[in-house]
C-alpha cells in the first residue's frame, strides 16, 4: 500500500512538471514561470506534509525520486561553476582593451567586493546582538544531529589551518585536480590559474598578436559555447525550482522553523540593511538606486529563486553591460570574481551572525572590540573560495568558526531554515557583484551612462 500511495504522489509530482512544460511552450516569461514553480512547490510540499509527516516512508520515498529533478538541477549547476570562471576570467583579458587597465580593474573590484564583505559581517554581528541572540540556544533534533556529525567530517578539511595556511591553499599546485573539484579552495584555484592565462595573453597580444588573436578568438568561441550550456541548464531552473521547495516544505520541521523564527528574521534584516550599503554605494558614484533595482530585479529574483550565483552569472553579465552600462571587461572581472570572493550573504553575513550566536557559549565577550575585529578580519579573508552554488555559506562558516575555535554545531542547528535564508542570501551575492562592476567602470571612466539611465534597457531572462 505504502509503495502505491508513493507512486500516486510522485505521478502527482510529474502532472505538475508537465503543467510547467506547457507553460514553456506556450511562452509565459520565464520569472513567471519560476516564481509560479517557488509558490507550487510550497503548496505541493506542505499538502504531503499535512497527510503523511517528516518521517513517513511514504514522504521519504516519494523525496527520493522528486529529489532527482532538485538535486541533478543542482549538480547541473555545480558542473558549470569551473567552466563559467576560468572562461569568464579568461575571457574578461581578451576583451580588456589596454592592458594598463588591468590594475585599475582589479584592484577596483576586489577592493569593492572584500571591503563590502567586512561591512556586511559588521552588520551580521551588529543585527545579531540587536536581536539579542548572542548565546542562543536551538532545538536539536534528527536532522539537525545528522547535520552535525556530517559537518564534523567536514571542517576536518578546514581545522588547524591558520590564517596564513588558509592563503596558502588558495595556491592552485595542481590545477588539473581544482578543474576536477577535488579541494574545498578548488574555485578561487581556477580563479588565479585563470589570471595567470589573462595575463600571459596580455603579454603574448604585444610580441606574437597574431597567436594572441587566434587565442581570444578560442576563448570567444568556448565562451559562446559555455554560455549555450548554461542557457539550456537555466530551461530546467522552474521544474528544479518546484523539486527543491516541495522537499524542503515537506521535510521541514516547522516546530523547529517557528523555534529559529528569531534567528530568520534577524538574518533578513541584515541583508536587507546589507542591499541598503550597496544602494548608498551606488549613489556615491552618482547612480539612481531606483533605477539600479529595476535593471537589477530580473537577475536578483532569478538568484532568490535559484539560489545560485553561478546560475546567474550570464544574465549577471549581460545585465551589466547592456542595461547597466558597465564595461565588457570589467563586468566580466566582477561577475567572475564575484562568484568565490567577497559574497556578502554566504561568506560576509552568515558566518559572521554564528560567529556571534555561538561565541558566548564558550565564554567570548562579544562587546569585546577585539572579538570584532577579529571576527571581521577573518570573515573577509575567509571569503575567498566560496563557491556560487549551495553550500558555500556552510564551507565559509567551517572556515570562519574553526579560525576562531568555535563549536561548528550551530551551522548543523540551523538546517531546518537554511533554504530559506539562501534565497535572500544569494541575491545579495549577486548584486555585491553587479555594484563592484557599477563602481569599477565608473573609476576607470568606462561606465556607459547613457545606457545606464535608458530606463527601457532591462534585460529579462529568456530560458
Amino acid at each position: 500500500m505504502t509503495t502505491l500511495i508513493t507512486v500516486l504522489v510522485v505521478l502527482a509530482f510529474l502532472a505538475v512538471l508537465y503543467v510547467f512544460y506547457r507553460m514553456q511552450t506556450k511562452h509565459y516569461k520565464f520569472s513567471t514561470r519560476v516564481f509560479a514553480a517557488l509558490g507550487v512547490g510550497i503548496v505541493l510540499g506542505g499538502i504531503i506534509q499535512f497527510a503523511f509527516g517528516t518521517q513517513d516512508k511514504v514522504t521519504t520515498q516519494a523525496m527520493e525520486w522528486i529529489g532527482i529533478v532538485g538535486n541533478g538541477y543542482v549538480a547541473f549547476l555545480q558542473m558549470l561553476v569551473i567552466p563559467l570562471v576560468f572562461v569568464s576570467i579568461v575571457g574578461a583579458f581578451t576583451k580588456m582593451k589596454e592592458s594598463k587597465q588591468l590594475g585599475k580593474i582589479s584592484f577596483n573590484v576586489l577592493a569593492t567586493l572584500l571591503g563590502t564583505t567586512a561591512v556586511a559581517a559588521l552588520i551580521g554581528i551588529g543585527t545579531t546582538l540587536l536581536f539579542g541572540l548572542q548565546g542562543a540556544q536551538f532545538t536539536q533534533g534528527t536532522a539537525e544531529t545528522a547535520r552535525i556529525a556530517e559537518l564534523a567530517t567536514r571542517q576536518e578539511t578546514v581545522e588547524n589551518l591558520s590564517i596564513p595556511q588558509q592563503i596558502l591553499a588558495f595556491i592552485p599546485r595542481n590545477v588539473f585536480a581544482d578543474f576536477a573539484g577535488m579541494r574545498p579552495t578548488s574555485t578561487i584555484g581556477v580563479v588565479i590559474f585563470a589570471a595567470f592565462v589573462g595575463i600571459a595573453y596580455l603579454g603574448v597580444k604585444r610580441k606574437a598578436p597574431k597567436e594572441a588573436e587566434f587565442f581570444a578568438n578560442l576563448i570567444d568561441s568556448l565562451y559562446k559555447i559555455t554560455m549555450r550550456i548554461v542557457t539550456l541548464v537555466l530551461r530546467l531552473t522552474p521544474y528544479g525550482v518546484l523539486a527543491l521547495m516541495t522537499n524542503v516544505v515537506a521535510t521541514s520541521d516547522f516546530d523547529a522553523i517557528l523555534n529559529l523564527g528569531k534567528f530568520v528574521l534577524a538574518s533578513y534584516t541584515a541583508l536587507i540593511i546589507v542591499m541598503l550599503v550597496h544602494l548608498l554605494i551606488l549613489v556615491a558614484v552618482k547612480v539612481n538606486p531606483l533605477n539600479y533595482l529595476k535593471k537589477s530585479f530580473p537577475v536578483l529574483s532569478f538568484a532568490f529563486t535559484s539560489r545560485s550565483s553561478a546560475g546567474a552569472l550570464p544574465l549577471n553579465i549581460e545585465t551589466q553591460t547592456k542595461a547597466l552600462g558597465v564595461d565588457d571587461a570589467t563586468a566580466n572581472f566582477a561577475a567572475s570574481f564575484g562568484l568565490s570572493i567577497g559574497q556578502n550573504g554566504c561568506a560576509g553575513v552568515y558566518p559572521a551572525m554564528l560567529a556571534t550566536i555561538v561565541a558566548p557559549t564558550v565564554g567570548i565577550n562579544v562587546f569585546s572590540l577585539e572579538f570584532i575585529l577579529m571576527l571581521v578580519a577573518i570573515v573577509t579573508i575567509s571569503s575567498f573560495g566560496v563557491a556560487g552554488v549551495g553550500g558555500g555559506a556552510t564551507f565559509a562558516s567551517l572556515i570562519v568558526l574553526g579560525s576562531m575555535n568555535l563549536p561548528v554545531a550551530i551551522v548543523g542547528l540551523v538546517i531546518s531554515v537554511e533554504p530559506l535564508i539562501d534565497m535572500a542570501r544569494t541575491a545579495v551575492n549577486v548584486s555585491d557583484s553587479m555594484v563592484a562592476g557599477i563602481v569599477t567602470s565608473s573609476r576607470i571612466n568606462e561606465l556607459d551612462r547613457d545606457v545606464l539611465n535608458d530606463s527601457n534597457l532591462v534585460i529579462e531572462q529568456n530560458a
